[in-house]
């Protein structure tokens, strides 16, 4: 018959089947690790979506460009911002652009000192004003002209009349190149007159210097000249009486001489 196992043989064989539980488990980790790292490594790297243009997209939209209308505005009334004139031209059609031009500033310093009032609201001298629809801006340029802003009596504008025009083939865009070629010539009479101004400065520049060395030569030759006066005041000779020639013999030699010759 088979002798039963002993308490600490039972314990050693409990020791040894967890210790090989945990190295099977250990060595499971570092399989499970190894194929995590490769399968990371082996990712594919994911490329960045690049986003194309929608070319129908950018036809509709010129398309949209080209079936607008502007109108021409030749005279802003006083108290007339764009918004202004957005709102009242607004129940005609769909505006999508005004542009007006400000008063100049010299022509606005003129008129306050006429006036005597400082300040005020700001005006606008002309303006352009888009439709979304050119038959509209056409219909509106044909109807509004020479006709009254307002037929209220209390409006701001009662008694003004709208002057305005519609510009057939005329685009948003010849405005901008108009208004981007008169700054540009602005900006170079800036220039040119900044130019012109520092060679006057110079030239002023170069004759003041030119001057103060002409005053120092001028002042540096008086006082050389007074001092010189002094000095010959200061050791002046006066003869008060003719000098007398103390040898006669010389003044017969010379009176032989002359008979002589």
């Amino acid at each position: 018959m088979k002798a039963s196992p002993t308490m600490e043989e039972k314990e050693e064989s409990q020791d040894l089947d967890v210790r090989s539980g945990n190295d099977e488990e250990n060595v499971a980790v570092e399989e499970s690790n190894d194929d995590s790292e490769k399968s990371h490594n082996e990712r594919p790297k994911k490329k960045k979506k690049i986003k194309k243009l929608d070319l129908s997209e950018v036809e509709d939209f010129n398309a949209k460009l080209r079936r607008r209308g502007v109108c021409y505005i030749s005279h802003v009334p006083p108290q007339m911002g764009p918004n202004k004139v957005k709102t009242l031209l607004s129940d005609f059609g769909t505006v999508t652009r005004v542009y007006l031009v400000p008063e100049d500033p010299s022509a606005r310093k003129r008129r306050q000192q006429q006036t005597g009032k400082k300040g005020g609201s700001k005006r606008y001298v002309e303006g352009w004003v888009e439709y979304e629809d050119r038959k509209v801006a056409k219909r509106v340029g044909m109807c509004l002209n020479n006709t009254p802003i307002s037929n209220f009596k209390r409006s701001i504008h009662y008694g003004q009349m709208w002057n305005i025009k519609f510009l057939r083939k005329f685009q948003w865009s010849h405005l901008t190149e108009k208004v981007s070629y008169e700054r540009r010539v602005k900006e170079h009479k800036l220039k040119i007159e900044m130019m012109q101004v520092k060679k006057e400065n110079a030239a002023y520049k170069n004759l003041v210097e030119r001057g103060q060395l002409m005053d120092r030569i001028e002042a540096r030759k008086k006082r050389k000249k007074s001092d010189a006066e002094g000095y010959a005041q200061k050791f002046k000779f006066r003869q008060n009486k003719p000098m007398e020639d103390s040898e006669p013999s010389t003044k017969a030699a010379v009176l032989g001489s002359l008979l002589k010759g």
